[in-house]
């Protein structure tokens, strides 16, 4: 059976066929917007801030698991492959249920590392504010990337100081 964690674009863009969404989070990692986009929401001249996974000891990330029908599993994962390709790899991750009772599910997702041509790292806020603001791609403004991604973790009651963070500075 294959699970996807989604923790950025596929919380409000899931673009795949799927069975069943929950609410899920993992353990040891943190969101940062530390990944450019040379293609969904920038370009190579003007790289777009997305989110990627960072390890991190005692921290998790709140996101959703998708379920995938065994008929769709090959094209979803050749999909969200091609979707993925501007630095990101393929991990396999233990997700746990978001706020309710339940089982651990084995989930596959995608990370930036910070080996890849496209890792921007981190920058000090209004630095990333200004990459954001004037980055847009073939999936449109970073800057609504951004918004529409604080708004998804706030729908699932996620508390995401970083996101937030960007999304108070871009939305005054």
């Amino acid at each position: 059976m294959l699970w996807i964690f989604g923790y950025g674009s596929l919380l409000f863009r899931p673009d795949f066929p799927f069975e069943e969404r929950r609410p899920a989070r993992i353990q040891g990692f943190q969101r940062r917007l530390d990944q450019g986009s040379p293609d969904h929401r920038g370009t190579p001249e003007r790289l777009g801030r997305v989110a990627t996974l960072v390890r991190a000891e005692g921290a998790w990330v709140g996101g959703a698991v998708y379920r995938v029908a065994e008929r769709d599993e090959a094209s979803v994962l050749a999909q969200l492959d091609h979707r993925e390709q501007g630095g990101y790899e393929r991990l396999t991750i233990d997700a746990l249920p978001l706020g309710e009772s339940g089982e651990a599910v084995t989930a596959t997702t995608w990370i930036a590392t910070p080996d890849n041509p496209y890792h921007l790292g981190p920058e000090p806020l209004e630095h990333m504010v200004a990459q954001i603001r004037a980055a847009t791609g073939t999936s449109g403004a970073n800057v609504e990337y951004v918004l529409r991604l604080a708004l998804a973790l706030r729908e699932l009651a996620v508390d995401d100081p970083h996101v937030d963070a960007l999304a108070r500075a871009l939305d005054g």
